[in-house]
């Protein structure tokens, strides 16, 4: 084991395409050496589990992120991508940056239909689908700081996966909730539903695809997803059902590591993500406004403060539907103005 003063202190594993964020609150929980938080107990104890192991940070949120792979797949699947903002103890922080991308043949007007933008089509579609990133990112982030194998941090979701795991009162809510949507896919129906019905909590969830597939990915790294036989599947699934992926749209997509965003708070730094993710540069904005006024003397849930926090947000989003973007195609955008103290 190693001891704490060696764990970084901040990991944020943020997966993109979450829906549906359930908010909780309750009394504050404090720990000693370590914490993992996500949204599902068997996820964070998998990655507790790793740091057990004498994994660091980045083990155990990579780990955590397989896991909820498995038990969170309306959110945290291995379909889609998201941002990784890391602080060590000493030294830079970093940010990891696995957006999933566009597939070579998208075009702008692919979401229009009789000369009108189209929901069903934008939302519900394989034509929406784009390149997914998490496998890359995450095991960039382990490449170049973890410290565990990478066959360990797979192995505990690829048994929830095979040997199935009890189905939560969320996940049921969920599951039933999207089942008339799964309709017109039959092999969603058929993994997500008891021949149609959906689950109650307490039943036991079981797939034996997907852990076949985290199981390549544990032998065989990012190859494992983004070549050979899953590969082969996803090009096959799209080129039968109008979407546009390829395999080498896949073999294409790379993870990016890139310099954090960092700004201060009332004397607190604060590290977010820079683009494409616009959070990190909303963020700061919002915080250089509000900073500028006494929210201690405004009672909280009035409506001078909601009418505040209001505003603020509305001139940050405003700003961010104008100029934030991908920085690869757009390298100029202003994001050192939008978040400085003086804008």
């Amino acid at each position: 084991m190693h001891s704490a003063r060696d764990l970084p202190l901040i990991v944020i594993l943020g997966l993109a395409l979450l829906q549906n964020l359930a908010a909780a609150s309750g009394p504050p929980v404090k720990a000693r050496r370590a914490m993992v938080v996500s949204q599902n107990a068997l996820a964070s104890n998998v990655g507790v589990d790793v740091l057990k192991d004498g994994g660091n940070a980045i083990d155990a949120a990579v780990a955590t992120a397989f896991a909820m792979a498995v038990t969170h797949p309306t959110a945290g699947n291995i379909g889609g991508g998201g941002f990784i903002v890391y602080r060590p103890v000493s030294g830079e922080p970093d940010a990891y940056d696995f957006r999933e991308m566009a597939p070579a043949k998208a075009a702008a007007d692919m979401f229009l239909r009789d000369g009108g933008y189209d929901e069903d089509l934008h939302h519900y579609s394989h034509l929406s689908v784009g390149v997914p990133g998490s496998v890359a990112g995450l095991h960039l982030a382990w490449q170049e700081k973890g410290r565990l194998p990478w066959k360990r941090l797979l192995e505990p979701a690829i048994r929830l996966a095979r040997d199935g795991f009890g189905v939560s009162q969320g996940l049921s809510d969920s599951l039933r909730t999207i089942l008339p949507r799964m309709q017109k896919y039959p092999a969603s129906v058929a993994q997500f539903s008891k021949q149609g019905v959906p689950y109650e909590p307490g039943d036991i969830l079981r797939q034996p695809d997907l852990a076949r597939t985290l199981e390549r990915i544990a032998s065989q790294g990012p190859a494992g997803f983004y070549e050979g036989e899953t590969a082969q599947l996803i090009e096959k699934e799209m080129a039968a059902s109008g979407g546009l992926i390829t395999r080498e749209d896949l073999r294409n997509y790379k993870a990016h590591r890139r310099s954090p965003l960092r700004g201060r708070y009332r004397g607190f730094e604060v590290i977010s993500m820079p683009p494409p993710s616009s959070g990190g540069t909303a963020l700061l904005e919002m915080l250089n406004i509000l900073e500028r006024f006494e929210l201690d003397k405004l009672a909280f849930g009035s409506a001078a403060q909601l009418h505040l926090v209001i505003e603020t947000m509305r001139r940050a989003y405003a700003d961010r539907a104008r100029y934030l973007g991908d920085p690869d195609s757009n390298p100029d955008m202003p994001v050192a103005r939008l978040i400085s103290k003086e804008y």
